[in-house]
């Protein structure tokens, strides 16, 4: 198996002979069966035989003392890249990078071998306020997803911290928090920014209620205003949509995953996370039906199949999904396989409107939902129905689109206001 990524026998007789080149080999072969990318595999297999070198050098004898030398081996390779100086997230991914492939060479080698329980994930302020993750999951009763938003909004501020010099909380002031909201003012919308606010709040609060601070700074966290129905819905054209579908390359597993999931997000309005939750038993093949379970208003909605987006679903699940034991109808095309998560789904939609030319504000997976929308509206369905086709929760997150029916506003224009109303 080696021989299919080395040009050169020679290369492939020096791993061979290494006292770890057997098990390299074999996971070679385990990532290659899920068609593991090239370039993957290439630094997958020159991170495990550095590590073999490492626990061999440290007077590893037999393959059972490896696990011993995991930790050591990401630390040292931490402190090589100088990746104290650099930032969470590239810490984060540098420590996943090292430790990911010598685990899964572990777990083929040592059939007792566990993964570390540790978080690769190191969440904000996690030794500094103890016990602040478990307070948002048993008494705020928060979703994991709403969790992780408190991830990132606080990763942020953690990172603004380090670098204006606050390394304790006894030393922050309203002048900090109120400086903090106007620099990510600048780079987020007036939507975006209120559930920075809000988290802030909560945190500030909680660490007023542990006395890590003497006064509750809460209340200098600025309350913005905002306004319904100031905006219109960011919706293409249905040309544009054609456009997008047809700058995907359908021959390899990722293009045909990526058509599948773009047209369920512009056929059916379907949110990024209930995309990504889809699994086999969702879809009735028999009775041509798409259900979708957890939707964010806590229903279920149960669509006719349409043959466009079954078969294209049917193309990725017979020629580009992995082989998996799991359920999930979206698996990832880089070894191993999971299943996707509902930032991707954002992302490869971000990147087909970006490969098509097409400029939207934000642009993502909600540009499709919008333009499912918008299209139902321009069909002249009223919104109670584009409501619940959609799984809008409340009627008035449907109202907006009422500034896009274009042909009732163009009566409305006309004079004939009353019959339309």
């Amino acid at each position: 198996m080696l021989e299919r990524y080395f040009v050169r026998p020679v290369t492939v007789d020096r791993i061979r002979a290494e006292w770890l080149g057997a098990p390299i080999e074999q996971y070679v072969g385990w990532l290659t069966e899920r068609r593991a990318a090239t370039r993957h595999v290439l630094r997958y297999i020159a991170t495990t035989r550095r590590f073999g070198a490492f626990a061999r050098a440290r007077g590893a004898q037999s393959w059972s003392e490896l696990p011993a030398h995991v930790d050591a081996f990401v630390e040292q390779h931490m402190r090589a890249h100088d990746a104290e100086r650099k930032s969470t997230h590239y810490q984060q991914c540098l420590r996943s990078q090292l430790r990911v492939p010598v685990e899964q060479l572990l777990g083929l080698v040592l059939p007792d071998f566990s993964p570390t329980t540790r978080r690769l994930t190191v969440r904000p302020f996690e030794d500094r306020v103890p016990g602040f993750w478990e307070f948002l999951k048993t008494e705020r009763g928060l979703s994991v997803a709403t969790v992780q938003q408190y991830v990132v909004y606080l990763r942020s501020f953690q990172a603004y911290l380090q670098r204006v010099g606050v390394t304790d909380f006894a030393a922050l002031t309203p002048a900090h928090i109120d400086t903090f909201i106007k620099e990510r003012a600048r780079t987020l919308g007036p939507d975006a920014i209120k559930p920075v606010g809000g988290t802030l709040r909560v945190f500030l609060r909680y660490v007023h209620r542990q006395r890590l601070v003497p006064t509750d700074l809460s209340g200098a966290v600025e309350r913005r205003r905002s306004y319904r129905q100031r905006t219109i819905p960011r919706s293409i054209t249905w040309e544009q949509v054609h456009a997008v579908l047809q700058s995907i390359d359908r021959r390899d597993p990722l293009g045909k995953r990526d058509y599948a999931i773009l047209l369920l997000l512009v056929t059916y309005g379907l949110r990024a996370r209930e995309v990504a939750a889809l699994t086999l038993e969702d879809i009735d093949w028999p009775r041509e039906r798409l259900r979708i379970p957890r939707r964010k208003g806590g229903h279920a909605t149960t669509f006719p199949l349409s043959p466009l987006v079954g078969t294209a679903v049917l193309e990725y699940l017979q020629q580009g999904r992995p082989q998996t034991a799991d359920r999930h109808v979206f698996q990832s095309t880089r070894a191993p396989a999971v299943p996707i998560r509902f930032n991707v789904v954002g992302h490869r939609a971000s990147t087909y409107l970006r490969k098509a030319g097409i400029v939207v504000p934000r642009a993502g997976s909600h540009t499709f939902r919008h333009t499912c929308v918008q299209r139902l509206v321009d069909a002249d369905f009223s919104f109670k129905v584009i409501g619940d086709y959609v799984g809008h929760r409340s009627p008035q997150t449907t109202q907006i689109y009422g500034k896009v029916a274009v042909e009732t506003l163009r009566q409305l224009a006309l004079g004939e206001g009353e019959e339309v109303l």
